[in-house]
């Protein structure tokens, strides 16, 4: 690699040229005169890049100024847990074709219910995330769709479909993103999933989760509705082939039968592996989680 220091003779427009194309001008080789590069130094250079013959890597934005030149900055490393983070999520987004399904689920009577759940000897009332509610619907999906809990075994060509159901949880912590994975939900009802959302939630929290929490899952779950936000594009946890991404809930006017009516509408956005589900059977999926959350079915998740 050349060293960028040194000076690449090129005309203003050439130099336009390869920054449009997100090239950098100091790795295309001058065809011309004393090592001149030209516009078609240029064009060959991507053709080259495009067709596999020059690594990704030589392609790169080029940074003329450094930042300092046109104000102050402050310099700081990158945290360790992005650093971790980066290079993982990077090669999911260049290898996994992704699909992301964006819908809205009625969970007015799912809030109903879970506002009224009580201790049954106390009578106190009894506080319970809506993730957990989510975690048993998601499960349920899993089981009538197996397809997204497996995982893809490119180079053998084959297809790993898991008998567990481990769920990721994406937990913002100072540190940065961290995704544990709630052991065995389809075992554990609505109070003792909101006990292990806590409890590890703590821990990543504190830096004091086993390294093992974060492997072995069946799908992630990113939720933001504590934040805020409606629909976006979650980054599929490889090797897993799903993440299901849950915005913030808000009451909505809907139309319902012959009048419109105030209905608590959850923004959901899941995106899958496309070479593991296709269109249609990520819009089922959709539905099922649909059907799971809204008013026929929202008690049954608690048993």
């Amino acid at each position: 690699m050349s060293d960028k220091k040194e000076i690449v003779s090129a005309s203003p427009k050439v130099r336009k040229l390869a920054r449009e194309f997100g090239a950098d001008i100091y790795q295309i080789q001058g065809s011309q005169r004393k090592g001149r590069v030209s516009e078609e130094d240029v064009k060959s250079f991507i053709k080259e890049s495009i067709s596999g013959k020059v690594e990704k890597k030589q392609i790169s934005t080029l940074q003329e100024y450094d930042h300092s030149e046109f104000g102050e900055i402050d310099v700081q490393p990158i945290p360790r847990i992005k650093k971790i983070a980066g290079p993982h999520l990077q090669k999911s987004w260049n290898e996994i074709p992704h699909v992301t399904q964006h819908d809205e689920v009625d969970i007015t009577e799912m809030e109903k219910f879970r506002k009224s759940l009580r201790d049954l000897y106390t009578g106190e009332k009894i506080s319970i995330t809506p993730l957990a509610f989510i975690m048993r619907a998601v499960v349920k999906a899993l089981k009538d769709y197996p397809n997204f809990n497996s995982s893809l075994d490119v180079e053998k060509e084959k297809l790993i479909y898991k008998k567990y159901f481990h769920i990721g949880i994406a937990v913002d912590t100072p540190h940065g993103l961290m995704v544990p994975k709630i052991r065995d939900v389809d075992k554990k009802d609505i109070t003792e999933l909101g006990k292990e959302l806590k409890r590890v939630s703590k821990l990543s929290k504190e830096l004091k989760i086993d390294k093992r929490e974060f492997f072995g899952g069946s799908i992630t779950i990113s939720n933001l509705g504590g934040i805020g936000g409606s629909f976006f594009t979650p980054i599929i946890n490889q090797p897993e082939v799903a993440i299901l991404g849950v915005g913030r809930a808000e009451t909505k006017q809907v139309f319902m039968g012959a009048k419109y009516e105030n209905r608590i509408m959850l923004p959901l956005s899941l995106s899958y592996d496309h070479r593991v589900i296709d269109g249609a059977e990520g819009a089922r999926f959709c539905v099922h989680l649909k059907e799971s959350l809204g008013k026929d079915f929202a008690y049954k998740l608690a048993i």
